[in-house]
């Protein structure tokens, strides 16, 4: 079987009525898919997800059929996919990205200090880096091809944007994709608090079934997709330590090529301790070791 469609870490294959999504072990960072690979990466990404769908499918239905390779056919029944694969539902996705924000971090906090905004939202003065927010903040974007930078935008924007593709629908989907993005975070950052992670920022994705209802889909609260900060060293003011890839992006950061761009990989050590933060999430915040 060969994937139908590459993202920057998923293949997706199709099985006939479902796809069949496979998390590699690949990382990308600035959206850039660097040559390293981390062992057991993709496991952590699929089996975090199955843990966060079921946690949620009181909110909204999602894409998971199944996580077990023993539903699939029998080239995903290997070592090389172990943990790796999620039966999905086909969906017809909506080509926006659901960003929500607990916290003023990362390019919303460099957003806010240049003119006390974040993607067009006025904060109150006076926040410090990492601080939480009032409430959770709504701020999308466009989904970008490989190689290309996604692109902020607005709240109506993203109506404009979403009309576009779906006319007459453009209004209805964006208030219904703002208020399920905030209604699964305040849930499941409640829930990561208690299990001493706070969930800084994260993102998600939808689609529609076949009746045009919006399902959640993709992936779900990752350290891929996600910025996880360990809640007994939370001190605003500055960067916080966290438990996703900020720690290989720091790394790209601090060591630019002279022109500027980031390298195309960073050393072994970099990728051991990325796995292992991977590893510590997985199990704070599901109450188990993963089995691969």
């Amino acid at each position: 079987m060969k994937p139908i469609k590459e993202g920057k870490v998923r293949e997706i294959y199709d099985n006939g009525d479902s796809l069949i999504m496979v998390a590699t072990d690949r990382i990308s960072c600035f959206d850039i898919i660097l040559n390293n690979t981390v062992t057991n990466k993709g496991a952590v990404l699929t089996q975090m997800s199955r843990f966060w769908f079921d946690f949620t499918k009181d909110i909204l239905p999602n894409h998971m059929i199944s996580a077990d390779t023993n539903d699939m056919p029998e080239f995903f029944r290997t070592p090389e996919f172990a943990g790796k694969c999620m039966m999905c539902k086909k969906l017809t996705m909506l080509p926006v990205e659901c960003i929500v924000r607990g916290y003023i971090t990362g390019s919303g906090w460099t957003s806010y200090q240049k003119d006390g905004t974040v993607c067009g939202i006025r904060l109150p003065e006076g926040l410090k880096e990492a601080d939480k927010l009032p409430e959770p903040i709504f701020t999308p974007s466009t989904k970008a091809e490989i190689g290309d930078h996604d692109e902020n935008i607005s709240f109506e924007q993203s109506i404009d944007y979403l009309e576009e593709r779906f006319p007459g629908k453009g209004e209805e989907y964006a208030k219904t994709l703002r208020d399920c993005t905030i209604a699964l975070y305040k849930k499941c950052a409640d829930y990561a608090l208690s299990r001493g992670i706070i969930i800084a920022d994260t993102k998600f994705e939808f689609g529609l079934d076949e009746d045009g209802n919006v399902v959640l889909a993709d992936e779900m609260l990752t350290p891929d997709s996600s910025r996880f900060w360990p809640a007994d060293r939370y001190e605003p003011g500055h960067s916080q330590p966290s438990f996703d890839k900020q720690f290989a992006r720091d790394w790209l950061t601090a060591h630019k090529n002279a022109d500027g761009s980031i390298p195309p990989q960073v050393p072994q050590e970099v990728t051991d301790k990325t796995i292992v933060i991977y590893l510590q999430a997985y199990q704070m915040l599901t109450g188990k070791e993963l089995a691969v």
